[in-house]
């Protein structure tokens, strides 16, 4: 039987992505502040949080069968972490484009072109799995009740 793994080798695709997103906030630190956020920056966020949004999600599910209070905690995480998905969706649509001064979501008209997702066509389909699985309700309700 091999050894059980060590913490710091374990989930290393993980760790990778979070010390790229330490790496570009220092980065974000040191220059410029003057230099305003793109689109583009904030499209790669906006995979980045769906990304996680969807482990967040899967991590909830296995945690609630065996661990129920866990897996209330990962759930609240996952409908607070949809809230600020959706500001990063919206705050993407308030910032000027390249080439049209439209600020709807209408995925085929980006002038970004449709990549293999674009942030508008992402966001949609990771709105209908949190509309499948959280109430509008559930989505408002506070992080933590005292009661």
């Amino acid at each position: 039987m091999p050894p059980p793994p060590r913490a710091d080798d374990a989930h290393p695709y993980l760790r990778a992505s979070t010390a790229g997103i330490r790496h570009h906030a220092r980065t974000l630190d040191r220059s410029a502040p003057q230099e305003p956020v793109d689109r583009l920056h904030l499209d790669v966020l906006h995979a980045h949080l769906t990304a996680v949004h969807r482990l967040l999600n899967q991590l909830a599910e296995a945690a609630r069968p065996p661990y129920p209070g866990a897996g209330r905690h990962l759930a609240a995480a996952y409908a607070r972490l949809w809230q600020a998905t959706a500001e990063v969706h919206a705050a993407f649509h308030l910032l000027p484009s390249a080439t049209s001064d439209s600020t709807e979501c209408r995925p085929e008209r980006l002038p970004e072109g449709p990549p293999v997702l674009t942030i508008c066509q992402r966001h949609l389909a990771a709105g209908h799995t949190v509309r499948r699985k959280t109430t509008p309700t559930g989505l408002n309700r506070p992080l933590h009740t005292t009661a």
